[in-house]
């Protein structure tokens, strides 16, 4: 600091903290998170139901009978008619409440961040968030006791039962008809993931009626299995660079790194999709794959997103966004669960 000036140092100092000179702060505040998709809830059907147990019905054609052979001019014998099965999940509600004191709201905050509508625009999008990470997990459905026991609805990974693979110990969880909940899953002992095991459930929601059109998991699994498909590992299922068949020199080129979808066996094209909100588990150490149809899967909504005013109880505003809400799985056999997935572990092919 010069001794013969009056300089900026003097200014900043004067008067201790913040000193003479007025800050320069940016009137923006900057999000990184909140551009990231909701993948799950963008590609299920949007549905909603009038009571917090919804069910609907399933059924299925009969086995073909290879022994079908009637003789001529005999009576009808027997009844081939069949019923289908009832299947049900539980509501859950989601709430985010917002209190902003009435000074806050009045004085000039940077980015408006101390104002009721910044900060329900905000909580909504964490309510939507909350949604798709539960929706896409291994939560087991709970009925709401109307006490202390809050209704939750079943993830998807506790919801499908029949076309899976877990590690060792590991087992499935599924829809209970005599209790009416669905089952979480047992965690089992995190392997690698192998493009047999993928090829495999796909066989199964193949031959049981099933064309899947979306394999999704958390990003690292996603990049395991570009890499694989890329490499020389993953012969003779990996990517080759697309010939320029033209024989023109195009003015740009772009690289190509990344796979975004898959044409698998049977004619099956699965679009490759990393859902960033998916949470691991088993202490934070495994990932589930899922392979899925989307038009058997659906969100449902008592009566949509909710932004209520709450009652004032002082020198404060408040307002409680909220959703009653619930997934369907239509038919957890039109999709295939790979879970213990180790997402540092290399994809191999077998």
């Amino acid at each position: 600091m010069s001794t013969a000036n009056l300089d900026a140092a003097d200014l900043a100092a004067a008067l201790s903290a913040p000193g003479l000179i007025h800050e320069d702060v940016m009137d923006t505040v900057y999000n990184l998170d909140e551009g990231i998709p909701t993948p799950f809830t963008d590609m299920v059907r949007s549905g909603s139901h009038s009571n917090p147990f919804s069910e609907w019905t399933e059924d299925d054609l009969n086995p073909p009978d290879t022994a079908n052979a009637v003789v001529d001019g005999s009576d009808a014998v027997g009844n081939d008619t069949k019923l289908g099965a009832r299947l049900g999940n539980r509501q859950q509600i989601s709430d985010k409440v917002v209190r902003i004191s009435h000074v806050s709201e009045a004085v000039d905050s940077i980015g408006s961040v101390g104002r009721m509508a910044y900060q329900t625009a905000k909580r909504l999008l964490d309510l939507r968030r909350d949604v798709e990470a539960i929706a896409v997990g291994r939560q087991a459905s709970q009925a709401d006791d109307g006490n202390t026991t809050p209704g939750l609805t079943a993830g998807l990974g506790a919801w499908i039962a029949s076309n899976t693979d877990f590690g060792a110990t590991g087992a499935p969880g599924g829809y209970n008809s005599a209790t009416k909940i669905v089952d979480a899953p047992t965690e089992g002992t995190i392997r690698a993931l192998t493009w047999t095991n993928v090829r495999d459930r796909i066989e199964e929601v193949y031959n049981a009626g099933g064309y899947p059109s979306v394999l999704k998991s958390i990003p690292a699994v996603i990049k395991g299995i570009n890499t694989f498909l890329f490499g020389a590992g993953g012969d003779p299922y990996r990517a080759a660079p697309t010939a320029n068949v033209q024989g023109v020199t195009p003015a740009t080129q772009s690289a190509q790194g990344w796979i975004t979808v898959v044409l698998s066996d049977f004619g099956i094209s699965l679009s490759l999709v990393d859902n960033r909100l998916q949470q691991k588990y088993n202490s934070d150490t495994a990932a589930d794959v899922f392979i899925l149809d989307p038009a058997f899967l659906g969100l449902s909504y008592l009566t949509g997103y909710r932004n209520d005013v709450l009652g004032k109880t002082g020198h404060s505003d408040m307002r409680m966004l909220s959703v009653d809400w619930m997934t369907k799985c239509f038919r957890e056999d039109a999709h295939a669960l790979i879970a213990d997935v180790d997402p540092t572990a290399s994809v191999t092919a077998t």
